[in-house]
């Protein structure tokens, strides 16, 4: 093989472009995924190099990079091209998704680069979530590995229909018919379930070009198209004007007071002034009366657009809302089963609150249960408790409030979620829902005629959580004694939740691991929720290591009823204290996921109470607290 030319293939200027023909060229998203190393870069280099769009300073800044990392000898590596990063430049590797876009005459093109390594699966989701079709690479020299498998059942789950199955680096097994055809079967074997409407095999050297944008003389067993043929050639059966009509309200427009419209992008399906619409969650029923845009009305809309409805009766809606087709409405409940791909260091845990965001709206969720988690090498269902990085998992989810869904089988935009760490920001996981769960269309609120408002007035007092939290050994019990004394002397209906006793009952079949601990918070906190509802003022004593989950006890009542009590004592005092022997045994290893040792405390950053038992006693603080109570309204 030849080495190229710098100047080779180049174009002199940048070829002028039709606007109607650029128009009729049907845009195609791809992702390029695989293994490490498998030659996605290059390819996709490759691509850019054959279809023209490689200028010549670019190619003489590409040679001199090639000549500068040495890792294709006197060719040019056409990897530079994509990788952009200098630490994927040194590393030879792709860690962030990198698109391009590039045109032939038969179509236009945006190509995401997906990174190999395991620890970007997060990456590669995200290229996958905006793909039409996935180039799948496989190293001729390797076949199958765990990572083309993970790849490919992302795309399954990710509803991508078109697959080509690029076995790559087929120069270095000798353009070998039989271990291209080996590579096929176990690929197919392994993707039979997976739903997908093609999966085009193709034999490709993407250093070489053997099979990239020309048929190659190097493999005359071959008689399938090129990689570029085929990928010209794929229909996009899946509309999105064709599908039901959905409209997520981004921003509720009201320049003046006369004029008051829905904003934002329509999601699938067509409508047209007079059409009728439904509004989830509330499902009120409205017409369609304008659909505005920057450049005048639009006597038809559809998918893709950005308009601003104007509804012909003055309803109640808010951002989040979806607007959907009377005929086939979006569904709309808080508990729903979906797949759930994680992308955090840290694990997912049953129990905890995140955010989710579906469509433009954000609501508190928590996964309830971890109903099996799947291996991508093999598809076998496993039990778990929880869920690691880059692992995959088949849950069950309950929302803060009802939102407006469709499965994502059905609808993308509408199916699809975000999981945020409440705390960091940071997107946590991505999830593609199933279906609604059926015990939600079960489940209603009874309407009471007595409120936890007149029940706390029989006892002169307002409700109120007390949430103690500090580690083992703190004073936490000590304080809580003295307040619920000096409160039931006072007349006041209290009760008492205390982390040991509950241990003894109500979540005696838990342990103290990290999910274990999520889930004893968030049992604790309905329980305490029921207890403001009765009226009365519930005292809480527990470690309670995770600022997560006093968040969702606190965001299970209303503003002003959490007050959040911070025993503030150093662990060396807590240690010297040691009243139950628990900190001798830590130290003897005889106890394991002990808070403050081998699992983790997240001290309050705003609690309403900070109290130092090395500095004051406890009756002192004692008496703070039921200082903050009157302060607060919550006693007289």
């Amino acid at each position: 093989m030849r080495a190229l030319s710098v100047a080779e293939n180049t174009p002199s200027a940048v070829p002028p472009r039709e606007p109607d023909a650029q128009k009729a060229r049907h845009l195609l998203r791809f992702l390029t995924c695989g293994s490490v190393d498998d030659g996605k870069s290059t390819l996709i280099g490759r691509m850019l190099y054959d279809s023209k769009l490689v200028f010549t300073d670019q190619m003489t800044a590409l040679a001199a990079d090639s000549k500068k990392q040495g890792t294709t000898g006197a060719d040019i590596d056409f990897a530079l091209l994509v990788d952009g990063l200098e630490a994927e430049r040194e590393q030879g590797i792709t860690i962030d998704v990198a698109c391009r876009f590039f045109t032939t005459p038969r179509r236009s093109f945006i190509v995401a680069d997906a990174p190999g390594h395991e620890q970007y699966t997060r990456n590669m989701a995200a290229g996958a979530s905006n793909s039409d079709a996935a180039v799948i690479l496989v190293d001729a020299r390797k076949g199958v590995l765990a990572q083309t498998r993970r790849h490919s059942y992302i795309c399954s789950l990710l509803g991508i229909q078109h697959v080509v199955l690029a076995v790559n680096k087929i120069d270095l097994v000798d353009y070998s018919e039989k271990v291209f055809r080996e590579i096929v079967a176990d690929y197919t074997a392994f993707v039979a379930s997976f739903g997908f409407s093609v999966v085009q095999p193709v034999p490709i050297s993407a250093r070489y070009g053997d099979n990239v944008t020309r048929r190659s003389e190097n493999t005359p067993w071959y008689d399938g198209p090129t990689l570029l043929d085929y990928l010209e050639s794929i229909d996009l059966d899946a509309v999105s004007s064709e599908q039901p009509f959905r409209f997520c309200v981004q921003w509720v427009n009201r320049p003046d007071l006369d004029f008051r419209g829905l904003s934002g992008t329509i999601a699938s399906g067509r409508i047209r002034p007079g059409d009728d619409v439904l509004i989830a969650p509330s499902m009120r029923r409205s017409r369609i009366v304008r659909i505005y845009t920057a450049d005048g009305d639009l006597e038809q809309a559809q998918a893709g657009q950005a308009v601003t409805f104007v509804l012909a009766d003055d309803l109640d809606v808010e951002r989040g809302d979806v607007l959907s087709s009377p005929e086939i409405p979006v569904a709309v409940g808080g508990q729903f089963a979906a797949h759930v791909i994680w992308m955090s260091e840290h694990a997912l845990l049953p129990g905890r609150s995140y955010l989710m965001r579906i469509g433009t709206r954000w609501v508190p969720v928590s996964v309830s249960t971890i109903k099996h988690r799947v291996d991508v090498n093999t598809l076998e269902h496993a039990a778990a408790r929880q869920l690691a990085m880059n692992e995959i998992a088949f849950c069950n989810l309950v929302t803060g409030s009802p939102v407006a869904f469709d499965a994502y089988k059905d609808n993308h935009h509408t199916g699809a979620f975000i999981l945020v760490d409440r705390f960091s920001n940071e997107t946590v996981g991505v999830g593609l829902i199933d279906f609604g769960l059926r015990r939600d269309q079960n489940l209603h609120l009874e309407e009471l005629s007595v409120n936890k408002q007149s029940r706390a007035a029989i006892k002169h007092q307002k409700s109120a959580v007390l949430w103690f939290t500090g580690l083992s050994g703190s004073g936490k019990s000590t304080i809580v004694n003295l307040v619920e004394k000096n409160l039931h002397e006072r007349g006041r209906h209290t009760y008492m939740l205390d982390g040991d006793n509950v241990r003894h009952g109500l979540t005696k079949d838990l342990g103290f691991t990290d999910a274990d601990r999520v889930e004893n918070i968030r049992r604790v906190g309905e329980v305490a929720k029921l207890f403001v509802d009765a009226g009365m003022i519930v005292i809480c004593s527990f470690i309670s290591p995770f600022e997560t989950e006093r968040r969702m006890a606190r965001d299970l009542v209303e503003s002003g009823e959490f007050i959040e009590i911070f025993v503030d004592t150093p662990i060396e005092e807590c240690m010297r204290r040691d009243p139950k022997g628990l900190y001798a045994k830590v130290k003897a290893g005889t106890i394991k996921n002990f808070t403050g040792f081998d699992s983790p405390y997240e001290a309050p950053h705003a609690p309403e109470l900070r109290l130092d038992t090395s500095a004051e006693s406890a009756e002192t603080l004692a008496e703070r607290v039921i200082a903050h109570l009157h302060e607060s309204g919550r006693i007289g």
